[in-house]
């Protein structure tokens, strides 16, 4: 793809944010790469692998910081939707009306894609979407309000959920950072009636909403009249201040991303604001767009191929590929062929986003 495919950074479209969106999706929708790595022989490969696989409770791992980037990069990208629509003529009614059914949607997939894998309508909270839902209508509803007000208000969840989980009394869900004794684990039985066999619960919706709070304020931030050197200096020392803060805190409260402790939000919301400032630099400042825009194009798409891959998609891609693999790799054995099924099935689920891209087909909410 050549730079002059693009289309450049304007008022109107931040490419940077489609990067960054982009390089985000692409990095989950590599999930079959990633379990070979994990059943490897070789243990730095296998060692690799693992960092592409949630910690089974308390620590970090790379693939902790994928749901986090998207929850951030939603926010961002509000600031300029809604601009737009406002500088277009439309009213704020009507904005807020669009929210609210994307919202529905949101919540309506969310619910679909677990109602998919389990082959009958089911009522679970824990997907993304689901809880994206929540936090993008919340999030848009702060963002006329002051940053000061924005940000305290996002702290707030962060102690309303710390506060719950450490003095929440009900016997048997008293223990705030054991897994399905807690009290998101109580009130998903209260909710669903089951709790979620990897220990997830719905109550991340309140922690993580911080995060999309956050991306409204960057998004405000990279919108304003500042200069390129001063955004990138507030972003960057931003982050800084949440990664310090959330490595302290890791030491009172641990890192769990399952419940969504307030040590990890913290984490990953500064490395979120790092990676944010990252990409603009890299794309709006310094205009280097060609290797950007491999990952951009997946970012204009993010939500088809996240539906996509979560609905058996790249299984089906994989059973496709197979035989040419095998056509490929055969002299390698059985797992230079399953390698080989596995990068073509990565390239064609991008592939499939370029293909969108060039024919301008955007799938939108």
């Amino acid at each position: 793809m050549s730079e002059k495919e693009m289309p450049k950074a304007t008022a109107q479209r931040l490419f940077s944010l489609d990067f960054f969106r982009g390089f985000t999706m692409f990095m989950l929708v590599g999930s079959g790469l990633y379990e070979l790595m994990r059943n490897a022989d070789h243990s730095i490969v296998s060692e690799i692998g693992w960092q592409f696989e949630h910690r089974y409770w308390h620590g970090l791992t790379l693939w902790d910081f994928v749901e986090p980037f998207f929850m951030f990069i939603v926010g961002v990208a509000i600031p300029f939707s809604v601009m737009n629509r406002l500088e277009k003529g439309d009213s704020w009614n009507k904005v807020f009306r669009h929210v609210l059914q994307r919202s529905i949607i949101l919540f309506f997939l969310g619910i679909l894609i677990y109602s998919v894998s389990s082959g009958k309508p089911v009522w679970r909270l824990w997907n993304v979407l689901t809880q994206l839902s929540v936090t993008y209508v919340f999030a848009f509803l702060l963002m006329r309000k002051s940053i000061t007000l924005q940000l305290l208000i996002s702290l707030f969840l962060l102690l309303l959920s710390e506060s719950l989980y450490r003095s929440w009394p009900v016997e048997g869900f008293n223990q705030p950072f054991v897994a399905d004794h807690n009290f998101g684990s109580w009130l998903d039985l209260k909710l669903m009636g089951e709790l979620e066999s990897d220990h997830w619960v719905a109550f991340n919706v309140v922690p993580t909403a911080a995060l999309t709070i956050w991306g409204v304020v960057a998004g405000l931030i990279l919108r304003s009249n500042r200069t390129h050197r001063h955004k990138i200096r507030i972003l960057l020392t931003a982050g800084a201040i949440c990664v310090s803060a959330g490595f302290a805190l890791g030491f009172f409260t641990p890192m769990i991303k399952r419940i969504g402790t307030s040590s990890i939000i913290l984490e990953t919301g500064g490395w979120s604001i790092i990676m944010l400032a990252f990409s603009y630099w890299l794309v709006d400042v310094m205009k280097i767009r060609k290797v950007p825009a491999f990952f951009a194009v997946v970012g204009m798409n993010s939500l088809f191929i996240y539906l996509f891959e979560q609905t058996g998609g790249a299984s089906f891609l994989a059973r496709i590929v197979k035989p040419f693999a095998y056509t490929c790799f055969f002299w390698l054995g059985e797992t230079g062929v399953n390698y080989g099924t596995a990068v073509f099935t990565w390239f064609l689920l991008w592939y499939i986003c370029y293909w969108l891209y060039k024919r301008k087909i955007f799938i939108k909410i």
